[in-house]
C-alpha cells in the first residue's frame, strides 16, 4: 500500500491500523510556535528499529574519494546547528479526497514545526570529495518491510544540490532532547521545505550514486500521477497551505467549535509553504464565498512556519464554516476542494482548511462541573 482507492465514506479495516500506528497533530497546537514533540505527527512505514546509540555508526560511501564511518559521538562532535523545521507527511488531507488513496487515512494534521539539532550535511559530503559520476545522495534507513509484495529498505535520494543545500541536516535531537525512537533514533536526515518521505529516519547509510535512483519508494510511490500505470511526477516540496487553531471550545464527536454571539473572536493560525515565503494568508466566515487578508506575523527561524491573526465578528447566532488559505511569494495559493487536481495517490493535497462553528446566544447553554 498505497496501491488500491476507494470511494467508500467508511474507512477500511487497513486504513484503522495505520491511523493507530500514526497519528496527527492535535490542532490547538498550533497556538504553539514550536510543536511539542508528543504532538508532532508521526508516519512509520514499517516497525520502528531498535538501533543502539553505543554501538550505531553511519556509512557514507559509494562515489566517492574517502569513504566514512561515522559513530554517534562522532557527527555530534561535527558543527552543531539548530533549526526550526515545518515537516509535512504528503499524504496530508488524504481522508478530504474522493476517492482516496488506502493508506494512512489523514485529514489536515499530519503536521508538525520541531527544533531539530544535528549537523549540517554538506561538508560531510565535501569531505568524502565527490566523484564526478555522483549525480544523486541516496539515503537508507534501518526500517525494512514490505510494500505491494516488495521487500526493501525505506530508501530515497536527492539530487547532490539539494542534499548539499543551506538547513539539510543530520539530526540527533529534537527540541532540545535526544530523537526519540518514534522519531528516527539515533540518526535521522532533516530536508527542510520538502514533504515528510524526503527526512530518512533511522540512517543506516548515505551513498552517492552514479544514476537517478528508481527504488520503490521514489520510482513507484510519492509520485503525482493521475492512475496506477503512469510513472507521474514526483513529490518534492510543500504546497502552501494555512491553518487556524479552532476558536471556542469542541464538540467531542465531529468536533465542531462553539462560540457565544456579540463578541470579536480572535481568530491565530499557521502557513507556510516549501516554494517560498508565504506572501498572504486570507480568512473567510461563509465557507469561502468571500474573503479577507489576516495580519501575517513573523517566520519561526528560517525553516519554520509562519504566524497569522484575524478577529472574526461573531454577531448573529448560526452555523458557520470557517476557512482559510495561504499564497507564497512564488503565487502559488491553495485550491478551493481537494480534487484539484485529483491524484492516484492523493498527495500534496492542500485545500482550504473548513472549521464548522456554532454561534449560540450568550448565556443559552449551561456549563457543567
Amino acid at each position: 500500500m498505497p496501491n488500491r482507492v476507494t470511494e467508500s465514506a467508511q474507512f477500511t479495516r487497513e486504513e484503522v491500523m495505520q491511523a493507530q500506528r500514526c497519528h496527527s497533530m492535535h490542532a490547538e497546537g498550533l497556538r504553539y510556535p514550536v510543536t511539542p514533540i508528543g504532538m508532532h505527527y508521526l508516519l512509520i512505514h514499517y516497525d520502528i528499529p531498535y538501533v543502539d546509540p553505543g554501538a550505531y555508526e553511519l556509512e557514507v560511501g559509494g562515489l566517492v574519494q574517502e569513504p566514512l564511518r561515522l559513530t554517534l559521538e562522532d557527527i555530534k562532535a561535527r558543527p552543531k546547528v539548530t533549526e526550526a523545521v515545518m515537516m509535512e507527511c504528503a499524504g496530508t488531507g488524504r481522508s478530504h479526497a474522493s476517492p482516496r488513496t488506502v493508506f494512512v487515512p489523514w485529514f489536515d494534521g499530519a503536521i508538525g514545526c520541531a527544533e531539530w539539532t544535528g549537523t549540517p550535511l554538506g561538508p560531510i559530503l565535501e569531505e568524502t570529495g565527490l566523484l564526478d559520476g555522483a549525480v544523486e545522495v541516496l539515503f537508507t534507513g534501518h526500517d525494512r518491510g514490505v510494500e505491494q509484495g516488495i521487500e526493501q529498505d525505506f530508501e530515497r535520494s536527492l539530487s547532490l544540490e539539494e542534499a548539499s543545500r543551506e538547513g539539510v541536516m543530520l539530526a540527533y535531537e529534537v527540541n532540545g532532547v535526544p530523537l526519540p525512537p518514534q522519531h528516527g533514533a539515533p540518526l535521522r536526515l532533516v530536508v527542510p521545505g520538502w514533504y515528510g518521505m524526503a527526512s530518512v529516519k533511522w540512517l543506516r547509510s548515505i551513498t552517492a550514486i552514479a544514476e537517478p535512483f528508481d527504488g520503490f519508494q521514489q520510482g513507484n510511490q510519492y509520485r503525482y500521477k493521475r492512475s496506477a500505470d503512469e510513472k507521474g511526477e514526483p513529490v518534492t516540496r510543500q504546497r502552501p497551505r494555512a491553518m487556524m487553531a479552532p476558536p471556542g471550545i469542541p464538540s467531542q464527536l465531529g468536533r465542531t467549535r462553539y462560540v457565544e454571539s456579540g463578541q470579536k473572536v480572535p481568530i491565530e493560525g499557521r502557513a507556510w509553504s516549501g516554494w517560498g515565503p508565504v506572501a498572504r494568508v486570507e480568512f473567510s466566515a461563509d465557507g469561502g464565498r468571500s474573503w479577507e487578508e489576516a495580519e501575517l506575523g513573523g517566520r519561526i527561524g528560517r525553516f519554520g512556519w509562519f504566524g497569522w491573526s484575524h478577529e472574526w465578528e461573531a454577531h448573529a447566532p448560526g452555523e458557520y464554516e470557517l476557512s482559510c488559505r495561504a499564497t507564497d511569494a512564488a503565487g502559488n495559493t491553495q485550491p478551493p476542494d481537494a480534487g484539484e487536481p485529483w491524484n492516484h495517490g492523493t498527495y500534496g493535497i492542500n485545500a482550504v482548511q473548513r472549521v464548522p462553528v456554532v454561534v449560540r446566544e450568550g448565556g443559552e447553554h449551561e456549563h457543567q462541573n
